[in-house]
């Protein structure tokens, strides 16, 4: 079956462009969407992003250039993502730069210590909806925690919580949005887990945000991605099937690292063929189709 992964990064954990084509060949992956991620410095960070995780370097974790790179070298296996920091002057035209000379199809990764409904931010996302762009909005809530007692990621927070997420939603009716990491995931049950625990367990209980946003919100989409994906909806196998097929155009394979585990999984659900080809490639390209209109 098609695959296309909707999020990933050169340079992450080590990965040059060329080794994630290897990985793609291997696992069956037709296209990956590289994503820059424009932000300071962040130590939590830093060991996973090889040479230019320096506290010498001025480059950002994630440059476009890394991304372009790779896009420019295997043309026909990458799809190019680029977010500015909304906080600096200019950003909107930096995206308008970015569609219109290098053919940049979804706006991400968005990952900043910034509340994603400031008017700078939304400025910046209804561009990139009036462009045809994705937005990938990655969430960490401050009050989680992780599963390790001397983790740093307890003093990191990204983008606000889910009701941030919900007054964009409502700001931006005209961007689709995809949401991502602990604090979009840990939002799946009702438990209220995710003002505490950045990957929560155990049974779902149904009636959780994200299913109220997904009943409520056309423009939003589930980015599978990364772990707080994976244990998200591996939570709750049931839960999870009925969910994806009470919503099947609102999922979206992608990630944002280099196993199979992900796909594993959801080929053990049971899903109908059109609902995994809408998830392994079709709502992804439907995403992505009108990306640089005018």
């Amino acid at each position: 079956m098609k695959k296309i992964d909707a999020h990933n990064h050169p340079d992450y954990h080590g990965r040059t462009w060329s080794d994630i084509v290897r990985d793609m060949d291997e696992l069956g992956i037709e296209k990956t969407c590289l994503l820059s991620w424009e932000n300071p410095w962040d130590e939590n960070y830093m060991p996973t992003l090889g040479v230019f995780a320096s506290p010498m370097s001025s480059k950002c974790p994630v440059p476009f250039d890394r991304c372009y790179d790779g896009a420019i070298n295997a043309p026909d296996r990458f799809i190019l993502g680029y977010a500015p920091d909304p906080r600096v002057p200019g950003a909107v035209y930096r995206l308008q730069s970015a569609i219109d000379t290098y053919g940049v199809k979804m706006c991400g990764e968005i990952k900043l210590r910034m509340m994603y409904d400031n008017p700078d931010a939304l400025e910046l996302f209804r561009y990139a909806g009036q462009r045809g762009l994705p937005v990938t909005l990655h969430f960490d809530y401050y009050g989680a925690t992780g599963q390790s007692s001397d983790s740093l990621r307890s003093s990191l927070w990204y983008g606000g919580d889910i009701f941030t997420l919900e007054r964009v939603l409502e700001a931006c009716p005209e961007t689709n949005f995809l949401g991502h990491a602990p604090g979009f995931w840990g939002c799946i049950s009702a438990d209220g887990k995710w003002r505490t625990e950045a990957y929560p367990r155990g049974e779902v209980i149904p009636g959780g945000h994200i299913e109220r946003l997904l009943d409520n919100y056309p423009n939003l989409y589930c980015d599978c991605s990364a772990g707080s994906g994976r244990f998200a909806l591996s939570r709750d196998p049931e839960y999870t099937r009925g969910l994806i097929l009470k919503h099947p155009d609102r999922f979206v394979y992608a990630r944002d690292e280099f196993t199979n585990e992900l796909s594993n999984y959801i080929d053990s659900l049971s899903l109908p063929l059109d609902v995994l080809e809408l998830f392994y490639h079709g709502n992804l390209e439907r995403l992505i189709s009108q990306a640089g209109r005018n």
